[in-house]
């Protein structure tokens, strides 16, 4: 068969094949050439067989490698393209090309071990890429054909970063056989990689994997509670019937299998978690605490005595003393005393001052891992970070709520953790008053009103539970609680009060708009009046009652909202109002703004009626759909917004349960059994005294 010279239109050739699925042009276009199946044709290197694995064709590899000559050096099928990956890396990505893959191992059994740029062996290939088939296979003949020693297998199972086969399937999100591998190789479970982290901590990091559990919808919740986790079977009568199933023309439910699919996922992310957290001693390693043994409500602190020399003068006070890096120039210290403690998670060491997995799971919210550990070791609790941090500082830094209350549970536990300080002098209600950090995994956006709220009642909560010196206590930049507080939502009490002004600016016209129009349908009635007696015509109609109820609720609610956005304008604004004031007066706005809209237009849907009374039935009702049309747009519209204000409603139901006036029967339970006592009893006789003493 004649070669061909010109490589490029060769290569081009071949693309086009590969992308008409043209296996036997492939094949034709590989004897036409000196190296056959291992010509380079692309411009990374890649072989053909390289490609064909790629396009995930076992049949075209498997034809590929019976072209090579039986006589052939093994040594020539381990090339490799320019991230030096070999023809068995690019097989193991998928398990349909297990039966290339084997034939590539009787052929060059020295393809097992080769690393590519990275230091991977082909069995990283399948650990990224969740191919257990393919893995189980790989991991055998390492097994088989290398050492068995616990020491060297390590070697074989870390890249160059020290990244372990188990931190790969973590990151890529396989936690089946993540937990499979921590299974079986136990050994490697603490290892940590180039930016010292274990597997455990990389999991408790992925907020994604646990949270895709959670926060489902309503019909979403319902299907996955409905939903019981099968066995994955891996045995090829099981695989065949499937196939066979899928072949064959049925109804399937998209939403279903995207249910199913995340709460396996969801599951097998807690198994594995639970099985590493058996072998985690991480939180041993801890910092010794600093509880408020002297809280400090004042800035005052004794003088400087003269005699002590202007050397003394110049020494760091306490508050000055804190840990920055060395041999930073003039500007990098200016910030660091500017910015305190958050100077250091900037300039931080990420090997030295990495966080424990319970911290880690705390601050991305992983509240199933933080339980697990602390039901494993409850003494885990404990632990506290080199800022001298405990599990209740970072979880309200973070704004991670209900690990807050998971913790709080634990009341002999939590009453040591409520009076620590940090190395800053921040208490838990320092860490409430400061901006909170979020995880990368952003909450859905809220205004700014709300927002504020928000914060307002976690500092709040957090108050309640620390001692009444807390709220008067300084830290090393001389700020209470509330003035860090203060300090750090100033910008946000601004846009808050931005925010609801312009809110209720917008429903007080729309509610002055429908009070208008409510108050001038009730003198231009529906079918005119009786000139002589001018009574309405139609007064003896049913639909007339209800236009005349239905108008005059409407202007009743419309002027009622229209006052109460109007005490929204005229507040002060404090700080204190968005807790519970202003955003109560706001739901109570727009409730009696949705009650106002509705009104109008059922007393609309009613005139429609009486002008049109003689009409079948049936027109009746489209024209009550039409008019409720709007209403329903409007509901829609401030739905948000609405939903976000009924968090208000238990808070208003307390004020108005307080209010109600009660009647207190204990009085009443004391004398009533006297009633009924027996007047020679000994509850009614006199005590008897004996020298002095009563008997």
């Amino acid at each position: 068969m004649a070669i061909i010279k010109d490589e490029d239109a060769l290569n081009g050739h071949l693309y086009h094949a590969f992308m008409e699925g043209d296996e036997a042009k492939v094949i034709e276009l590989c004897g036409k050439t000196a190296e056959g199946p291992l010509h380079k044709m692309t411009i990374h290197k890649d072989t053909v067989i390289h490609v064909a694995c790629d396009a995930k064709r076992s049949d075209l590899v498997l034809k590929l490698l019976e072209m090579l000559p039986k006589d052939h050096d093994p040594r020539q099928l381990t090339v490799k393209n320019d991230v030096e990956n070999t023809i068995l890396h690019e097989a193991a990505t998928d398990s349909c090309l297990l039966p290339a893959a084997e034939e590539m191992l009787r052929r060059a059994p020295e393809l097992l071990t080769k690393r590519n740029v990275y230091g991977e062996i082909p069995l990283f290939c399948a650990a990224r890429n969740g191919e257990k088939k393919m893995f189980k296979f790989l991991v055998g003949e390492v097994e088989k054909r290398g050492p068995k020693e616990e020491e060297c297998l390590k070697g074989i199972f870390q890249r160059k970063d020290e990244t372990t086969i188990l931190h790969i399937t973590i990151l890529a999100e396989h936690f089946d056989l993540a937990k499979l591998i921590a299974t079986k190789y136990s050994y490697i479970s603490n290892l940590k990689d180039e930016d010292g982290m274990t597997a455990l901590q990389l999991l408790a990091c992925d907020s994604l994997a646990f949270k895709v559990g959670r926060e489902y919808g309503f019909l979403k919740h319902f299907m996955s509670s409905c939903l019981s986790r099968k066995k994955e079977e891996d045995d090829e009568e099981s695989q065949a019937k499937v196939l066979s199933y899928s072949a064959k023309p049925h109804w399937r439910w998209p939403m279903l299998k995207e249910v199913r699919k995340r709460r396996a996922k969801y599951e097998s992310a807690c198994a594995l978690a639970k099985l590493l957290i058996q072998k985690d001693t991480s939180w041993k390693t801890t910092e010794a605490g600093e509880a408020q043994s002297k809280p400090k409500p004042h800035k005052y602190r004794k003088e400087e005595k003269e005699d002590r020399g202007a050397s003394k003068l110049s020494t760091p006070s306490l508050d000055d003393q804190m840990k920055r890096p060395q041999n930073l120039p003039p500007l990098k210290i200016m910030e660091e005393e500017e910015k305190g403690d958050d100077y250091q998670e900037i300039y931080k060491d990420p090997i030295t001052t990495g966080e424990t997995p319970l911290f880690l799971a705390t601050m991305c919210g992983n509240i199933e891992i933080v339980e697990e550990i602390l039901n494993v070791h409850p003494q885990a609790l404990e632990h506290i970070n080199k800022k001298g941090r405990n599990i209740l500082h970072v979880a309200i830094k973070y704004s991670q709520k209900e690990i807050f209350e998971l913790v709080m549970k634990k009341e002999i536990l939590a009453r040591r953790l409520i009076t620590r300080t940090d190395k800053f002098g921040n208490t838990i209600l320092h860490m409430a008053a400061r901006k909170k950090k979020r995880s990368y995994l952003a909450e859905n956006i809220q205004s700014p009103a709300l927002q504020l709220r928000k914060e307002l009642l976690l500092f709040e909560r957090v108050r309640k539970i620390s001692p009444p010196y807390a709220t008067k206590h300084l830290n090393k930049k001389k700020q209470t609680p509330e003035e860090l507080f203060a300090t750090t939502y100033a910008r946000l009490h601004t846009n808050g009060k931005e925010w609801i002004k312009r809110t209720s600016e917008n429903c007080t016209i729309v509610a002055v708009l429908i009070a208008t129009v409510a108050f001038a349908a009730a003198y231009t009635i529906p079918g005119g009046s009786n000139e002589e007696t001018g009574r309405p015509i139609l007064i003896y109609e049913s639909f007339f009652v209800v236009f005349t109820l239905t108008d005059v609720l409407s202007l009743t609610f419309a002027l009622t909202s229209v006052v109460t956005f109007l005490s929204i304008l005229t507040s002060s604004f404090p700080i204190q109002a968005f807790r519970h004031s202003l955003p109560q007066k706001l739901m109570v706005g727009l409730t009696l703004l949705i009650l106002s809209v509705t009104m109008m237009m059922v007393a609309f849907g009613a005139t429609i009626i009486l002008m049109v009374n003689k009409k079948e039935k049936w027109k009746r009702i489209g024209l009550y759909l039409a008019a409720f049309f709007p209403v329903t747009i409007f509901a829609i519209s401030y739905s948000s917004l609405y939903l976000s204000l009924l968090s208000t409603v238990p808070h208003l139901l307390k004020i108005v349960w307080k209010a109600c006036p009660r009647y207190d029967c204990a009085p009443l339970l004391s004398w009533v059994p006297k009633l009924f006592r027996p007047k020679s009893s000994a509850w009614t006789s006199k005590p008897q005294t004996t020298g002095g003493h009563q008997v």
